[in-house]
């Protein structure tokens, strides 16, 4: 659904400013624990990575377990759990195969959760499941394991994890390619998104494998090669992300949504404007540039969009004003969202199945 009129420029009112320095000292100790970053002297994790303390009570939301129940499954289809093995490590992950899938299925959604969340949790908050039952995809929601950061972040700020076969990257792409191969769905209907330490490494997924993953979703996340330590991680959550070459050099470049809130205290949206930048930077040939404005659900949203001279588009940034970290109108039975618009979920699956992209 597209609730933009095409066309329809208005300057935006407003521009989001810089966070003061001393606001951003003051987030320290949430910011750290939000994302697992605070060293510990917890049990050693696998070579190059850090150990992690656990989130403050008062910071913690709802503990969801593995088991935890979501919506309703329709009639004929399945939420199944598996797990992937590969040298690089080993996750479980959920699938769900939508009613309509042996008929086949139009693509493959890799779904990414935040810290102290679960694939289940995920699942409920952002209601993907229900689109994919209303489109015929099947989603896949990996789940960090707490062997391998404390807070079941994705470690998105760690050397290892932000290459090519490497890591978590090549878990994550194993795993996928596992279910490609099942369904027969190419690359240009696989995609991947995420939420906040989920988008960060879906934005690392989309640079080390392009050849998988068609477009990203990244939902109040960070840049790639925002950070490759723990003291660079705070940073580039309170605004000062690094700077790194791209993972590839190929040519090829997923496209790439964007949403994030002007009042996000946890990652500071400066790092939304980065990956738009990054992924625009990657585009080749002419392009054109628009923003909108409008007001959804009482909230004023600008959107950026830069699109192919047949009007396709290959980045589109969402800024949402007021709306902090959580996910755009998801469902208040999942963490970290808010029920108020725009609907996130169903604006990045109308930009990943854009008509001209899912047939060619």
């Amino acid at each position: 659904m597209n609730i933009f009129n095409v066309g329809a420029w208005r300057p935006p009112s407003h521009k989001l400013r810089a966070a003061r320095l001393g606001a951003a000292n003051a987030l320290v100790a949430r910011t750290l624990a939000a994302h697992g970053l605070r060293p510990t002297s917890g049990p050693k994790r696998r070579s190059g990575q850090s150990t992690m303390t656990t989130m403050p009570e008062s910071l913690n939301p709802t503990p969801q377990p593995e088991n935890a129940s979501v919506s309703p499954i329709s009639s004929g289809a399945v939420f199944r759990q598996e797990q992937y093995s590969c040298k690089a490590g080993s996750r479980k992950y959920r699938v769900y195969v939508p009613s309509t899938a042996a008929q086949g299925v139009t693509g493959i959604v890799v779904m990414l959760h935040g810290c102290k969340q679960t694939p289940e949790d995920f699942a409920t908050g952002t209601g993907m499941n229900a689109l994919a039952e209303q489109h015929g995809f099947v989603v896949i929601y990996p789940g960090q394991s707490r062997g391998d950061n404390a807070q079941s972040c994705w470690n998105w700020f760690s050397r290892g994890d932000q290459r090519r076969e490497r890591g978590e990257p090549a878990i994550l792409a194993g795993l996928t390619r596992q279910v490609m191969a099942e369904f027969n769905t190419p690359p240009r209907r696989t995609f991947v998104a995420g939420l906040s330490a989920g988008a960060a490494m879906a934005v690392i997924l989309g640079q080390t494998h392009p050849d998988i993953f068609a477009a990203v979703g990244a939902h109040s996340g960070l840049p790639f090669g925002a950070a490759n330590s723990v003291p660079s991680a705070f940073a580039a959550m309170a605004g000062n992300a690094m700077t790194a070459p791209a993972a590839n050099d190929n040519g090829k470049a997923a496209r790439a949504i964007v949403f994030h809130g002007s009042a996000d205290s946890v990652v500071h949206p400066s790092n939304g404007d980065r990956i738009h930048q990054d992924a625009h930077s990657r585009t080749t040939g002419q392009t054109i540039e628009t923003e909108e404005e409008n007001t959804v659900c009482g909230r004023r949203v600008n959107r950026s969009t830069v699109l192919c001279p047949n009007g396709e588009s290959l980045v589109e940034h969402w800024r949402i004003d007021g709306l902090g970290h959580a996910w755009s109108g998801g469902n208040p039975k999942g963490s970290y969202t808010d029920a108020n618009g725009p609907d996130a979920s169903a604006e990045m699956i109308r930009f990943f199945f854009e008509p001209s992209h899912k047939d060619t």
